[in-house]
């Protein structure tokens, strides 16, 4: 067990103000593999002040200096990859080779965009007879959460460094190891002090005073609606900006004539992903009447593939979920699939044999879901599928629509033209189409309770200016 000390304020380890601890437990095992300081407002205070002062050098460094810094950050982190990803599944649970390839390789890459549009990036433009400009929002307040540690905080800090914003950040309780490992990897990109500053804490404690600071100019935050709604009454008592990326419950529409076997396969493999602990996951498939048998059938001799096991085996796809209060709230929501009527095909809210220790969950399927029943209308968090039959495409639109929420999405058809018609009128941030992959280049957030504002890209870094026109 490793015991850590300080925040990462004004470019250096400082002593927390309390002497509250926050205990590290890894998932598989469920033993403490470390502890960090619980930060209290008054560290808050000093971070925010830090990012105050350091801001404006900041705000007028040239762009394509910024750029080198976020070129070096990105090095920093590939040059301890192979670490940040041993945490990663040791403080979350993820399997060794998504931890390598998705939890690190995936923001290894993000952290590159940013820099090359912090180099390129029109942060000046003529429009008629003004001069308008593209000006850092001011200093951020990012509060990341559990299920991807390392790519939720480059999501946040590598656009702020770009556009010219300094930050502090408050890191999930639960995977406070993977931000420390950040903070060092800024430290060693030379990113000046007090542009980035780290309070490890509790939400209701450090994030809330984050939060509702008066010199914080733009809350971002991921995580659950419950607590995206109140940041965002915290923060509009202030008026101030908030970029929220919040739950889902995203439908994957298999159209008839589709590869039937193949979306069925990228369907599981999308929901077992990080133990189904994705925002985005497509947790709602709809399949037409006549297919609905065979989809059933196929999905659960796909999920059969997916054997829980210890997280640090290369050969396991499917760990924990990442604490006990997680287990027990998707072990919840299939009993209660059952109680309202919903058949399991395969799982249950037992515990996986021979995994009696260890925060796990039996990846399930369920069949015969209606669409107002609560799988089919609650973000799970957890490896569980639920299937929808649909008899027309009318049908399967509503069904897919008919959700608080509006994250991700994904339709399959024989025809792309056709996957692409439905996909317009899905209401919802994102849809793949036919299998498409991730664009660390396209704009990522959600209608409805899914949140406000987007990631990724040059639509993520405009989250983080804000504009003034020079009238000429």
């Amino acid at each position: 067990m490793s015991a850590h000390d300080g925040m990462y304020i004004d470019g250096s380890w400082r002593p927390a103000e309390g002497s509250d601890r926050i205990d590290v437990v890894n998932p598989a095992d469920e033993q403490v593999i470390g502890t960090v300081p619980a930060g209290t407002a008054a560290d808050v205070d000093a971070a925010v002040r830090a990012a105050r002062t350091a801001l404006p050098r900041w705000a007028a460094t040239a762009p394509a200096e910024r750029a080198k810094y976020l070129t070096a950050l990105r090095d920093a982190l590939a040059a301890r990859q192979t670490e940040i990803a041993a945490t990663i599944t040791a403080e979350l649970g993820a399997p060794t080779g998504f931890a390598q390839r998705v939890h690190t390789g995936l923001p290894i890459a993000v952290t590159g965009s940013f820099a090359e549009l912090a180099a390129s990036h029109p942060f000046e433009e003529r429009v008629g007879s003004s001069v308008v400009l593209h000006e850092p929002v001011g200093v951020v307040g990012a509060i990341t959460p559990w299920n991807y540690p390392l790519h939720q905080i480059v999501a946040k800090v590598a656009p702020a460094l770009a556009a010219g914003c300094t930050i502090v950040l408050k890191p999930a309780e639960d995977t406070p190891l993977t931000a420390r490992l950040f903070a060092e990897c800024v430290d060693a990109a030379g990113i000046p002090a007090g542009v980035f500053n780290l309070v490890t804490g509790l939400g209701p404690v450090a994030g809330q005073a984050l939060a509702e600071h008066p010199d914080v100019d733009l809350v971002s935050f991921t995580g659950s609606t419950a607590v995206g709604k109140r940041i965002g009454a915290l923060a509009g008592g202030a008026v101030k900006r908030v970029a929220l990326e919040l739950g889902g419950k995203s439908a994957n529409v298999i159209l008839p004539g589709a590869d039937l076997a193949k979306a069925i396969a990228a369907n599981v493999a999308d929901v077992m992903r990080n133990s189904g602990q994705s925002c985005n996951a497509l947790t709602r498939t709809l399949v037409h009447a006549d297919q609905y048998a065979e989809a059933v059938r196929l999905a659960a001799e796909t999920v059969a593939t997916y054997v829980p096991g210890d997280p640090a085996d290369p050969g396991v796809r499917l760990g924990p979920v990442v604490n006990a209060e997680q287990r027990e709230r998707v072990r919840g929501y299939i009993a209660k699939g059952v109680e309202e009527g919903a058949r399991i095909v395969t799982g249950g809210k037992d515990a996986p044999e021979g995994l009696e220790k260890g925060y796990f969950v039996r990846p399930t399927v369920f069949a015969d879901v209606t669409p107002q029943m609560t799988i089919a209308q609650e973000e799970i968090f957890g490896p569980v599928l639920s299937l929808l039959a649909y008899e027309t495409e009318d049908e399967a639109a509503a069904i897919a629509n008919d959700s608080v929420y509006g994250l991700g999405g994904a339709v399959w058809a024989a025809d792309q033209d056709k996957a692409v018609a439905f996909a317009r009128r899905m209401q919802t941030g994102q849809v793949d189409i036919n299998g498409g992959g991730f664009n660390i280049l396209a704009p990522f957030g959600g209608y409805k309770q899914s949140g406000v504002g987007r990631e990724l890209g040059a639509h993520g870094l405009a989250e983080y200016l804000q504009t003034k026109s020079l009238q000429l």
